[in-house]
């Protein structure tokens, strides 16, 4: 008996086995996007009952498409049958589908039992019609449907897991293609397992009275199209909500992090850190047990960041909090506080010595250099120590204290720890003293100069002199320059200071002229903040030609140290000056680094020997004579005059004179005067220029 096939029942099954396959694929990226266990098996509970009958539906259209010349029926319950087997053939498919791996082994497996699961829902379909004689079934066309659903289990199983990822790129559209290539598969065995089918002539249908063909065929499409379109929209509307409330949460949790983390390096903030010292404090009294405070900046980062950049200066930041954490237990706490300030929480403390062990770990590991941006740094931190409870029982003592440790710590020398001591707060309190009263000196005319004369070696002749800053405060008195020099030199409020001497002195020098005082050259110092002045010379030019000072009168005494850290600078900053017409000294020679070959580039009018080595004059006896006498043959071969400052006793004088010491200074010649009695000097005594 040949049958024949309703054309646009065919074209709706492969619409609906195309309908279906890209539910399934929509579905399964849903699932795989849920990490909620109960509402995943909700929606694989509701996916494969939707894709089920997507299955089923199809096959039963395609059934529905092959007419015979007798009247056909199905079986009620044999239908229901088949249509369960669709529906947990679904629930195994999209289990496999959204299963974080998906193995050879286990693809094969799945695509054997799924395959055997599809054709047995086909075969039972047929099965529904009770047909009498029984169907009978080419065994070539019936294992090649078999096949044909095993291959396109295989198939559609590995296009599903591949596409389950939503974050990929043109998923949707690959949705669609795979689905149409799935949808193709499954209707090729639908009709390869109908084409096997054999019904032999006088066969009558023992179902054709249970469920009317036509009835059922209208009923399937529309309720199997609704049911799959009902489901995309609601994979899709709650894959939209899903991946809204997603977004939210991250940009929630973005928003936390960047209120309680440092961008930068990715260490807990200022906030974090205090929360975290307020909770050890908490569980500290609990249990009767100490932790320490670690709190270090870096020495020299704002030269890295003014001579490299502060893209530079960042990545230096980056490597010191990796290496920092490397340095730590798994339960401390690091934090950056902001710029180069760091903290270490080192929680329960069995003794002050583990504090002590983690700062030379860190300093030790800080020795080794950093290589950023191809560029070898050694970046050591100063380090300042405060332990709970005896430094503090609040976060602010706590880190105010070890905040003055690591003060102290670059007081005694850098690259180097302290514990806080009770002493140390009055340290602290005296320096932001000082501080206070540097801002306020400038405007409320708080500072004034000294002059320190200096004499010709051989003749007493008065040769000039060397400008002293002070500062006379009404609320903490009168300062000498070891006090707060340091002090503005760390702050940076020696700069502006420093142009106030140069325009001071370029005062009292045009005063004196006005008076018809001799010319005089005097002295001024240059400190290490200043060298770093990229405008430097530029500004003092612009203050000696405002105040109508000859450049030949001002001489600028640069420390051997301060010279010879960055050696070829200093060069160039010592040109500009001389090519303006300024002098330059070195002061303090002996006391640093010092480099021949250097000495001679500089090219300096004065070499002026520390007070040391004036002392050891009297107190080295022959030794202290031949390092002073070496000193000055050594400037007289390079054209340079010799100060000696520091002479206070006769002998000093007297031997320095038989060693052709070029000018001397020092309180037994004259102490430093103020500009009124250094002008009546002027006027009394030759200026030997």
């Amino acid at each position: 008996m040949h049958g024949t096939y309703n054309f646009w029942l065919v074209a709706a099954s492969l619409v609906v086995a195309t309908l279906a396959s890209f539910t399934a694929l929509d579905i399964s990226g849903r699932i795989a996007m849920l990490a909620h266990s109960r509402t995943r098996h909700i929606w694989l509970a509701g996916g494969a009952a939707s894709m089920g009958i997507g299955i089923w539906s199809m096959h039963f259209i395609g059934v529905l498409a092959f007419e015979l010349p007798i009247p056909l029926g199905y079986d009620f319950k044999i239908t229901a049958g088949s249509l369960g087997i669709a529906v947990l053939v679904s629930f195994f498919a999209l289990h496999v589908i959204t299963s974080k791996r998906l193995t050879a082994r286990r693809l094969v497996a799945s695509s054997v039992l799924m395959g055997a699961g599809i054709a047995a829902m086909h075969y039972t379909g047929d099965a529904a019609m009770r047909m009498q004689p029984a169907i009978q079934y080419d065994p070539r066309l019936f294992a090649a449907s078999i096949a044909i659903a095993v291959v396109a289990s295989g198939a559609a199983l590995w296009i599903a897991h591949t596409l389950s990822d939503a974050k990929q790129m043109n998923v949707l559209a690959k949705r669609l293609v795979s689905a149409l290539v799935m949808g193709i598969a499954i209707t090729g065995m639908h009709y390869t397992g109908n084409a096997a089918a054999n019904f032999l002539p006088g066969s009558i249908c023992g179902a054709a009275n249970d469920v009317d063909a036509n009835w059922l065929a209208t009923t399937v499409v529309l309720f199997t199209l609704a049911i799959l379109i009902i489901t995309l929209v609601l994979s899709r509307f709650d894959a939209r909500t899903a991946l809204l409330a997603g977004s939210v949460s991250r940009l929630n949790g973005q928003i936390v992090r960047m209120a309680t983390f440092d961008t930068l390096t990715d260490l807990p903030n200022r906030r974090t850190m205090n929360e975290r010292i307020e909770r050890a404090i908490i569980n500290a009294k609990r249990s009767d047990s100490r932790f320490a405070i670690l709190f270090m900046d870096l020495d020299g980062f704002k030269t890295i960041n003014d001579s490299l950049g502060h893209t530079v200066g960042d990545e230096v930041l980056k490597a010191f909090a990796r290496r920092l954490q490397e340095c730590v237990r798994g339960g401390d706490t690091v934090a950056r506080l902001g710029g180069d300030e760091f903290v270490v929480m080192l929680e329960n403390l069995h003794a002050p010595t583990d504090a002590q062990t983690l700062a030379e770990r860190i300093l030790d590991a800080m020795k080794k250099g950093l290589l950023v941006s191809n560029h070898p740094l050694q970046v050591m931190p100063s380090i300042g120590i405060a332990l709970y409870p005896q430094d503090g029982d609040s976060v602010e003592s706590l880190l105010k204290h070890a905040d003055v440790a690591m003060y102290e710590a670059k007081r005694g020398g850098r690259s180097t720890y302290r514990f806080f001591e009770a002493s140390m707060n009055e340290a602290a309190v005296r320096t932001l003293q000082i501080q206070q009263a540097l801002h306020e000196a400038l405007n409320g005319g708080h500072f004034y100069l000294l002059f320190q004369p200096k004499f010709r070696g051989k003749s007493g002749e008065l040769a000039g002199a060397e400008a002293l800053i002070r500062l006379d405060h009404p609320d903490i008195g009168t300062l000498t320059p070891l006090e707060f020099i340091p002090i503005a030199e760390r702050s940076g409020q020696i700069v502006p200071i420093g142009y106030w001497v140069v325009r001071e002195t370029c005062r009292h020098l045009a005063r004196w002229r006005a008076e018809g005082r001799p010319p005089v050259k005097v002295a001024i110092n240059l400190s290490p903040r200043q060298m770093n002045e990229a405008d430097l010379v530029a500004n003092i030019l612009e203050i000696v030609h405002e105040e109508g000072v000859p450049s030949v009168q001002i001489m600028f005494e640069i420390t051997e140290t301060v010279a010879m850290q960055d050696a070829p600078r200093t060069i160039e900053m010592i040109r500009a000056f001389q090519e303006n017409g300024f002098e330059i000294a070195i002061d303090d020679f002996g006391t640093g680094y010092s480099s021949l070959a250097y000495l001679q580039r500089f090219r300096a009018k004065q070499l002026k020997i520390d007070r040391f080595f004036t002392n050891g004059l009297d107190e080295n006896g022959q030794e202290g004579r031949a390092i002073v006498s070496a000193i000055i043959a050594l400037a007289h071969s390079l054209d340079m005059d010799v100060v000696a400052e520091g002479v206070e006793t006769g002998s000093q004088l007297d031997r320095l004179q038989d060693m052709m010491c070029d000018e001397m200074q020092g309180f037994l010649l004259a102490v430093p005067l103020s500009a009124d009695a250094f002008g009546v000097m002027l006027e009394r005594g030759e200026v030997s220029a």
